[in-house]
């Protein structure tokens, strides 16, 4: 019987619901296939973290060692890994770890720092849970926590790209990570009580590489290329890198594409990372692979050695020259390190979509670090407030709406002149709000700064006193990316950041004796709604403590 005709034939009710079900169930196949493959991988460590005899300059420290091993464990991931460590605190001290430029979307509560977090007590553990959401690049992790960054607990953190995202350079064969930094004879615990009395710290004892002074290997093939990772991982001193006989291409620098210009030595200063390609076309013999402290005086200096396969020849000395104390070289080399506008990052659009420049600023920061004393102890300072970490973390006062931990806006968005003073600097922003941050250093050192949860656009370096008038001379166009800044001696540096992570986040000094004698902040970035779209709740497995009890 024919129920109904048309040009295309004659359809028939049993032959609709056979249409219906084999679409249906097609549907939820593909949406079964898209739940499976929405779920990224997932990356489980398990990190005892202990002290151990470490003998970095050839006589035995206290160091702090994760897995038995100094520098720590490398973490190596792909854009949008699920990273769960479990930390084992052996340590007779409370411990956090921070994950260097590791954005934490949507799990500020993993930030590791203690405004975000308890810190782990002695003898127990907790686990860490984030996802490296939408990031490339080359990072690093430490303990934030106290002068335990002295000792060691850092270790790289590098994020490949997907196999469906184009990189803008050929494919290197290899990889070599560099954790670079400076290092004293003290413990940590001495070079706190040196604080803690009031005693800035002195020059560093060496510099490291990898653990080392000199002695550790990388060993290529002639006529290939090799990405070599290199980490500011100091707690003081910026630090120039140069590979003898060999010339480096930029292609990395916290995560962004750069333009690929070519390096015969780089600066990278505390708590910076960088990427480079390097090509063993020289002869077949040893290198030295060289890194030297910037505006020091004596300068130190630290070696490792760079093997082409099959080589019998040592290294030969001299090592080659790197800048001093040149100030004005290392603004120029800063200014020439670009946004590769044409390049993917971790996601399929081009880094230069998105036209920061065009974008009107809604708030401007003028954040001017200063060396200072309260009641007579040495103290560091941001427009003349020296912070003080509270019992109760910011993130989970602000969550649980206690009242008496902090105050919003408690500092200025410009220095004053006025005696430095203690307290809880919390500054609060509005999600999305495109904000311009100076940072003014009226001091003879130079100074770097870090923000966690973001990349921000470094568009500006200059001498003096920043004016309004200075922005005129930033660069809209192609500044890089990155989340750590540097601010050369009577200098500023401008940079402009989207507030696109909502959470409570720590603006800080990289320098260790600064950040913990109180040259920090918080950024809180928040609004009205609670949606699990921009924020999750606090984890299940959350510590609590201060004024905040389990619930």
């Amino acid at each position: 019987m024919i129920e109904e005709q048309n040009l295309g034939g004659t359809i028939s009710d049993k032959m609709r619901q056979a249409i219906f079900l084999h679409f249906f169930l097609g549907t939820l196949v593909c949406l079964s296939l898209f739940c499976v493959k929405a779920e990224d991988p997932y990356r489980y460590y398990t990190w005892t973290v202990t002290y151990g005899t470490i003998s970095p300059l050839g006589f035995p420290q206290q160091g702090i060692l994760i897995n038995g091993q100094f520098p720590g464990p490398t973490i190596e991931c792909v854009t949008n890994d699920n990273i769960v460590v479990d930390v084992i605190n052996m340590l007779d001290e409370p411990l956090l770890f921070t994950w260097n430029g590791i954005k934490q979307r949507k799990t500020p509560w993993q930030d590791g720092v203690l405004g975000t977090n308890c810190p782990i007590p002695p003898n127990t553990n907790w686990t860490y849970k984030f996802q490296t959401k939408d990031q490339i690049g080359t990072y690093f992790y430490f303990p934030s926590t106290l002068m335990h960054r002295a000792a060691g607990g850092f270790g790289g953190f590098n994020i490949q790209s997907r196999s469906v995202i184009a990189i803008p350079y050929p494919i290197p064969v290899d990889e070599f990570t560099l954790l670079v930094g400076d290092w004293y004879n003290s413990s940590h615990k001495a070079l706190q009580k040196r604080l803690d009395s009031g005693i800035p710290l002195p020059l560093p004892d060496a510099l490291l590489i990898n653990g080392l002074p000199s002695g550790s290997t990388f060993t290529g093939e002639k006529g290939k290329t090799y990405k070599v990772r290199v980490s500011n991982v100091g707690i003081a001193t910026s630090i120039n890198f140069r590979i003898q006989g060999h010339n480096m291409t930029l292609v990395e620098v916290e995560g962004s594409h750069t333009v690929q210009d070519v390096y015969d030595s780089l600066d990278v200063h505390v708590g910076q990372s960088v990427a480079v390609l390097v090509t063993l076309n020289a002869t077949v013999k040893d290198y030295f692979i060289v890194t030297s402290t910037r505006f020091t005086k004596p300068v130190l200096t630290a070696t490792s050695l760079l093997r082409y396969a099959g080589s019998s020849t040592p290294a030969s000395m001299p090592l080659p020259i790197g800048p001093t104390y040149q100030i004005h070289w290392s603004m120029q080399q800063a200014r020439t390190i670009r946004w590769n506008l044409t390049a993917n990052a971790a996601r399929p659009n081009p880094q230069g979509s998105y036209h920061y420049g065009t974008i009107p600023i809604r708030r401007t920061l003028i954040l001017a670090n200063s060396e200072t004393k309260i009641n007579g102890s040495l103290r560091y300072a941001v427009n003349s407030v020296s912070y003080v970490n509270p019992a109760t973390p910011l993130k989970l006062a602000d969550y649980y709406n206690i009242s008496g931990v902090f105050k919003l806006n408690s500092i200025k968005d410009f220095p004053l002149s006025v005696p430095a003073v203690f307290g809880t600097s919390v500054i609060g922003t509005t999600l999305h709000d495109f904000i311009e941050i100076v940072f003014q250093n009226n001091e003879t050192t130079i100074q770097s700064w870090h923000l966690d949860g973001y990349s921000f656009w470094t568009v500006g370096y200059g001498s003096g006193k920043w004016t309004p008038d200075m922005r005129k001379r930033y660069n809209l166009a192609d500044a890089n990316t990155r989340h750590t800044v540097q601010v050369y001696p009577q200098s500023w540096s401008a940079i402009l950041v989207s507030l696109d992570n909502k959470g409570m986040w720590n603006l800080r000094s990289a320098i260790w004796s600064r950040q913990y004698l109180g040259q920090q902040l918080y950024i809180r970035v928040s609004n009205d709604e609670k949606s699990l779209f921009t924020e999750f709740d606090v984890p299940d497995n959350a510590l609590y403590c201060g004024k905040v009890k389990h619930p």
